[in-house]
């Protein structure tokens, strides 16, 4: 009997063996496509967690697996060894103005930013990320009839005043229709002490709107030059505000009424996009929490009362920090302080195309995120990438995961003990496909 088993058991190990060499070939062939990639680095960080001695493999535009570095075998690949150097998914964006500004996408890639958020101007549907800078908009802010911003840059793809409740709604599926991932409003009465569109400050609205001169042509050496150029950047922006009549500085501008804000939300959720509220002080932050706002699209200029602090933190509205900016403001640094403290989430938006800004990664940002929020500098790396893309609804970007796309970003050291460094990545890969490469191999 035993005799007769032998050869039978001898036959399968033999055809099990070659599924496995099989099997195993697949795998090789996959990871050896003609355009893929195989980094190595000291450090990974994939979006959650730094991971030291890691590769990752680029199929296709998407990471196809990370794994230590002595798991992957010799192959077709075309080997990237950065050594001494951070990995990082490409950052996000979520405040930026880039459309309206006319600033150079490519330069905003080159600087460590792979996909934004660009909110308040033109709308289209997303474009991007195959090399090239991903673009997701909001379009046109709604805001109440000579609300914010009109007094100073009227309609044109700025703004769309709603009357009613019904006309807000028309207005919210009309931009989803149009590409709308995000659905923005203004609550802003105008005054704020330190505030960039605080008529009372000499210069007019600037986040992003102000028609400063176009500086879109500078060369990469010239990433930080914005912060030189305040002063022209404040007498451009003076003159633009009286050219669009500016309401004197006593004058509060309209807000929506509670009642259209809840329609607008109610009916951005029923087709699946958040509501993002430009708010500066307590009025309009109380109207955001009743009505259901889910994100506030600055840090507060004034100073939140705790209670409707706590109450924002409940309904799990998340903040887009826009610190730098906004530095000026009396109440900036108690707010970031009390909504981390009080549990609030912060995601990371600097405003790109404010003229003291740099044109794409701002560190300043995240050295204020982790000083006046009191945060870890791997929660802020992460406000920036993983958690920005599930705010996206879209939870694999702003990873290093397989299946997400390949957009990423690699700087030589260890950023977490020098965040500047971010801003002048020495490796950037949108798609999949290489847009800087300092690394020489």
């Amino acid at each position: 009997m035993m005799n007769r088993l032998l050869p039978r058991l001898a036959n399968r190990i033999t055809l099990c063996l070659f599924l496995t060499v099989f099997a195993s070939s697949l795998v090789v062939a996959q990871e050896v496509d003609s355009g893929s990639i195989l980094l190595h680095a000291a450090r990974v960080f994939d979006g959650n967690n730094i991971r030291t001695d890691t590769s990752v493999l680029v199929v296709n535009g998407h990471i196809a697996r990370i794994d230590k570095r002595e798991s992957f075998r010799p192959g077709d690949a075309r080997v990237i060894d950065l050594g001494d150097a951070t990995l990082l998914p490409g950052f996000i964006e979520l405040h930026a103005h880039l459309s309206f500004q006319n600033v150079p996408a490519d330069t905003v890639l080159k600087h460590g930013i792979t996909t934004i958020r660009d909110v308040g101007g033109p709308i289209h549907k997303p474009y991007g990320g195959n090399g090239s800078l991903r673009v997701l908009t909001s379009g046109p802010i709604l805001t109440a009839p000579g609300g914010y911003p009109i007094p100073m840059l009227g309609t044109t793809n700025i703004a769309v005043p709603v009357s009613t409740e019904k006309e807000a709604r028309a207005t919210v599926r009309t931009l989803i229709n149009e590409g709308a991932v995000v659905i923005k409003i203004a609550l802003e009465p105008g005054g704020e002490a330190g505030a960039p569109w605080s008529s009372g400050h000499g210069h007019g609205h600037d986040h992003g709107h102000g028609h400063v001169p176009d500086r879109g042509q500078h060369s990469d050496q010239d990433h930080n030059r914005g912060r030189h150029d305040q002063p022209a950047a404040e007498h451009a922006n003076a003159h633009n505000k009286s050219a669009h009549g500016a309401a004197p500085p006593q004058a509060e501008w309209p807000l929506l009424s509670e009642r259209i804000v809840k329609a607008i939300v109610d009916e951005a959720h029923k087709n699946n996009r958040h509501v993002t509220a430009h708010i500066a002080e307590q009025k309009g932050a109380q109207i955001a929490v009743n009505a259901g706002v889910d994100e506030w699209a600055h840090m507060p200029c004034d100073i939140i009362p705790e209670p409707l602090l706590k109450k924002a933190v409940a309904q799990k509205v998340k903040i887009v920090t826009t610190l730098d900016t906004l530095s000026k403001c009396s109440g900036i640094a108690h707010n970031t302080h009390n909504w981390t403290r009080l549990g609030g989430e912060l995601l990371y938006g600097a405003e790109i195309a404010h003229p003291d800004i740099p044109r794409g990664i701002d560190a300043q940002e995240l050295i204020h995120m982790k000083q006046m929020g009191n945060m870890g500098v791997i929660d802020v790396l992460r406000a920036a990438t993983s958690k920005a893309g599930q705010q996206l609804n879209l939870p694999l970007l702003g990873t290093l995961q397989p299946g997400a796309p390949a957009d990423m970003i690699a700087v030589k050291g260890d950023p977490t003990h020098n965040l500047k460094a971010l801003e002048y990545p020495d490796l950037v890969i949108s798609g999949g496909r290489i847009v800087v490469n300092n690394f020489g191999n």
